[in-house]
């Protein structure tokens, strides 16, 4: 079987030692070295997490297949605290819709299934140090590419359907930024570093959609303490800042954003 082919429910039955030995492979194929084969538990199962060096870049394996991607808001209800938060961010003007749920609607993607490729992710995104047309030619130079929009969701989600990475609650007693031991801080199923901090906005090859943050939109405008987490959530594409990256305003800010580089089979 081609590494391409990997299914994250293949990857899912592997013992240890068959981890690693995939492991070895992935990083023989791209001429890299294994830096870490370790087990977690993800999803009510073991998940193998695996780290390849290469060119002094550290990438984690991402088993594709077939996935769901999106938000499930139909079998989705906000807690009351959720409710109650983001009523108070609707008195003082922010968000979108009479309520929660319909602010979701706009913010994230639907609910689908896609077929994925298994990929390398770099488990920092870096920043751009040209404008997002020129990016693409940069790490073509360095035999690498950008993630696409579903790859990236898949790599920040795991799997999981919940609003976060980590789950569907959030801290509602402090924003994320500066908030050093909230669940953001914490390495991803696939030991990627992502979605950490909502002053980061990770582009990819879809230009209607941006990841991982809002530049930092919802924390200085003081939408209040939902709406700020909420740039994390796995599916959010942030359309609002999407124009933003996009459009005039953008052109000269290219720095302040940034990309996760793909390295394929």
């Amino acid at each position: 079987m081609s590494l391409t082919d990997l299914t994250l429910h293949q990857w899912r039955t592997f013992d240890p030692l068959t981890a690693r030995r995939t492991a070895q492979e992935a990083a023989d194929q791209v001429g890299g070295r294994v830096t870490l084969v370790e087990t977690t538990e993800h999803l009510g199962a073991p998940l193998h997490r695996v780290r390849i060096e290469r060119n002094g870049q550290e990438f984690a394996l991402i088993p594709g297949g077939p996935v769901s991607l999106g938000f499930d808001l139909d079998n989705w209800q906000p807690t009351p605290e959720q409710a109650a938060d983001y009523a108070e961010s609707l008195e003082q003007g922010f968000g979108y819709g009479p309520d929660l749920r319909a602010h979701l609607a706009r913010e994230l993607s639907a609910r689908r299934s896609v077929h994925l490729a298994t990929v390398l992710m770099a488990v920092e995104d870096e920043n751009l140090t040209e404008p997002p047309a020129d990016m693409l030619d940069v790490l073509s130079a360095r035999g690498l590419r950008m993630p696409s929009s579903d790859e990236w969701e898949h790599a920040c989600g795991a799997g999981a359907d919940t609003l976060f990475r980590w789950g569907n609650d959030c801290p509602l007693d402090r924003i994320p930024y500066g908030d050093h031991v909230g669940p953001q801080n914490q390495l991803n199923a696939f030991g990627l570093h992502i979605a950490y901090d909502t002053y980061r906005t990770e582009l990819t090859s879809d230009v209607t959609a941006v990841h991982g943050g809002d530049g930092g939109e919802s924390v200085c405008g003081g939408y209040g303490h939902l709406l700020a987490w909420l740039p994390l959530a796995t599916a959010n594409r942030n359309p609002s800042m999407v124009e933003f990256v996009y459009g005039p305003d953008g052109e000269d800010m290219y720095e302040d954003f940034s990309a996760r580089p793909v390295l394929t089979f």
